[in-house]
């Protein structure tokens, strides 16, 4: 009988994922948009994906299942909006094995050693050379060898990796606030706010925020791998996602608070550090922090990248389901019990990747537009499936649900127009190259035409949301990247009508398609367990 992880495993394997390279890039990029101000912007993130992982930890504990996050929106709306999710989920998770080799690589680019001098060709003008992505192809490797072998392995190596990517950073937290902590520096010069409010916004999404919380969906995508997964899913991410929140706010609070005066001449705009903490703790001349955090440089990209590898190619394996990719992809080996050709595609698609993107902001942008469209579906699924099957068994039901799903799904609409044009509409276009794939094959079975238009209905919601935050993207404020045609903060209004639109016509266009009937044997799982 097949091991499955415990809760302990489960929260290191998360936090694993979680703690990456968003704590060594995300608190210097969201100071120079934001300032001080900052530190709103990672609370921010943390209520707008913990809202929306709560809609996902009711699925989650209905249909335990390996790569459920790509699955869910089949069950309540059909095999096309099941596709679509699952594509830009999948797309999320793919882009994060490159983005964290390209942060290992970039702290590199920067060791202060003479002995390391052959690392500063890695980096040019904030973009990896043609030298760093050998570099960077490698570490892609290693991350996908340390998968390939089962996850008795990955458990092992996560719950190791986990612990000593938690200690870094907090003793990096300790040791900016014990040392030379300048509290005048939350009110420098403009204040607290010198970018205004709309760089909160802006900070969330453009700083890599949302994309360091969005791990949370390892716990989900793991489904029945997990020991008792009706209750330890929700424990698994509510532990795991509570200590990574606290972390990161206070990795901001600190950063902000261990600034130089001297560094501050050109106000928070003018702090661009390639290597935030580690040039920090030189500028502070605590020479022993930056070497630790160089070091940790290595462990956290290290650890998110292998948890992301494991959780990209069950997203991958999951798709194949619905028949609408090359089933041989979702094959997992018998020996192993591992998904090793989805493996094998995600890291070849990786390095295609880091080839095209090659700077952390860029790839964390990418991924934050991505997730947040996949996870636009996970309120209107659960609040359908109220609906179309109350007899379902839900280990974990949301109270509030009314509430807390129009909710989650208006903040990640929000948080996707603050990506800012034409990072919208280039994305979307992206996610659009999937359907080709969905309709070669859909057309390819019998009556598909007929199927085509039945799960057309059920996804038309999610077409309208992005054809409408796409012409807000647009049309909007300028501190968002738009034309200035509607300003600051009647845009927001805005994004949030057309949102609850689009939210409840999705509820409405709910269908009963063969996808449901998967949903059925799913979720009798959990009565047998």
């Amino acid at each position: 009988m097949k091991r499955k992880m415990s809760l302990f495993s489960l929260v290191m394997l998360t936090l694993s994922a979680i703690i990456g390279s968003g704590w060594l890039f995300g608190a210097g990029m969201a100071t120079q948009i934001a300032g001080p101000a900052a530190i709103i912007s990672w609370i921010l993130g943390a209520v707008i994906i913990g809202l929306i992982a709560l809609n996902y930890i009711e699925l989650g504990t209905m249909f335990p299942t390996s790569g459920g996050m790509s699955q869910y929106a089949a069950f309540s709306h059909g095999p096309l909006l099941g596709f679509v999710a699952g594509w830009s989920n999948w797309l999320s998770l793919l882009t994060i094995i490159p983005i964290e080799a390209v942060a290992a690589v970039q702290y590199m680019s920067s060791w202060p050693w003479a002995w390391a001098n052959w690392t500063r060709g890695f980096l040019r003008h904030g973009d990896i050379t043609n030298e760093g992505l050998v570099i960077v192809f490698l570490f892609i490797l290693a991350f996908t060898l340390l998968n390939f072998w089962s996850v008795k392995l990955l458990t092992r190596f996560t719950s190791f990796i986990s612990i000593f990517k938690l200690a870094i950073p907090t003793l990096t937290i300790l040791v900016l606030i014990g040392t030379g902590f300048e509290s005048q520096n939350f009110g420098h010069a403009a204040g607290f706010m010198p970018s205004g409010t709309a760089a909160i916004f802006s900070a969330t999404t453009a700083a890599g925020i949302i994309f360091s919380y969005n791990a949370f969906q390892t716990t989900i995508n793991m489904g029945n791998e997990i020991a008792h997964p009706e209750r330890n899913i929700l424990w698994g991410i509510v532990i795991a996602f509570g200590i990574s929140a606290v972390i990161y706010t206070l990795l901001q609070v600190a950063f902000i608070g261990a600034v130089p005066a001297s560094a501050l001449q050109h106000g928070w705009q003018g702090v661009n550090f390639e290597s935030p903490f580690a040039d920090l703790a030189i500028l502070l001349n605590l020479g022993w922090l930056s070497t630790l955090l160089y070091l940790d440089a290595f462990v956290s990209p290290f650890g998110t990248g292998v948890s992301f590898v494991a959780t990209t190619s069950r997203a991958l394996a999951a798709m194949t389901g619905s028949k609408h990719m090359p089933t041989k992809l979702g094959e997992v080996n018998r020996k192993y019990q591992t998904p090793r050709r989805a493996m094998v595609v995600n890291m070849l698609l990786g390095i295609v990747l880091v080839a095209g993107f090659r700077n952390w902001s860029a790839l964390s942008n990418v991924i934050s537009t991505s997730t947040l469209i996949a996870y636009l579906t996970g309120p209107v699924t659960v609040t359908a499936l109220r609906r179309q099957a109350p007899q379902f068994s839900r280990p974990f039901r949301l109270a509030g649900l009314w509430w807390w799903a129009p909710l989650a799904y208006v903040l990640a609409s929000l948080a996707i127009y603050w990506a800012k044009w034409p990072t919208t509409i280039e994305v979307f276009g992206v996610i659009a190259l999937g359907l080709i794939f969905y309709v070669y094959y859909e057309v390819r079975r019998p009556a598909g035409w007929q199927a085509l238009q039945a799960s057309l209905r059920g996804s038309r919601w999610l077409l309208l949301e992005m054809i409408w935050l796409t012409v807000m993207s647009l049309i909007g404020s300028h501190e968002f990247g738009g034309t200035g045609w509607v300003a600051y903060p009647l845009d927001f209004v805005l994004v949030v009508i057309g949102s609850l639109v689009c939210y409840y016509l999705g509820v409405r266009d709910a269908y009963r398609s063969e996808s449901f009937e998967i949903a059925v044997g799913l979720n009798k799982r959990v009565n047998e367990d």
